[in-house]
């Protein structure tokens, strides 16, 4: 008569515990990974809407986003145009967005979302989340992609990464 093996309740445990350790340190390594390819300046290549007829709209803007090591960014931009409109008037112009926050992130999905803590421009967005769907290109470019409710893409804002010096 074979007798068979038996691994106690303690050992599967352990076993468990261990497999659930190298899963959350390779998590955090691709997390880490993520964060650091996002670090750094970026200015603003193109803000294009998507209509749900199917046109795309060229926003013409201009811009800035910084992400840090400290899972912090800021973002600025505005209308090309809005330095030109302003002087043509006499009246206070605005337009753009202005904002800053912590990020956290969801790679799984694809997602980096900035929560909102200050906005001079939109007060509203304070205490709000913006989720953006990322996507790094082969050329070096971060696609920052917003999606509604429905899950319909309806704007991209595409930024190049500024080389220090």
């Amino acid at each position: 008569m074979q007798r068979l093996f038996q691994v106690s309740p303690v050992l599967w445990a352990l076993l468990a515990i261990f497999s659930s350790n190298q899963a959350m340190a390779a998590d955090s390594d691709e997390l880490a990974a993520v964060k650091q390819q996002f670090v750094g300046h970026y200015e603003l290549v193109s803000f294009v809407s998507f209509r749900e007829n199917g046109d795309v709209v060229d926003n013409n803007y201009v811009g800035r986003i910084m992400y840090d090591d400290n899972d912090e960014m800021s973002a600025q931009g505005m209308p090309k145009d809005l330095p030109e409109r302003a002087a043509q008037s006499s009246e206070r112009i605005s337009g753009g967005f202005a904002y800053w926050g912590s990020v956290s992130w969801d790679i799984a999905n694809g997602i980096v979302t900035h929560h909102v803590t200050g906005s001079p421009t939109r007060g509203s967005w304070v205490g709000e989340d913006n989720v953006r769907y990322y996507e790094f290109t082969d050329v070096g470019l971060l696609k920052l992609s917003m999606k509604d409710e429905d899950g319909r893409l309806i704007g991209t804002l595409t930024w190049r990464r500024i080389e220090s010096n």
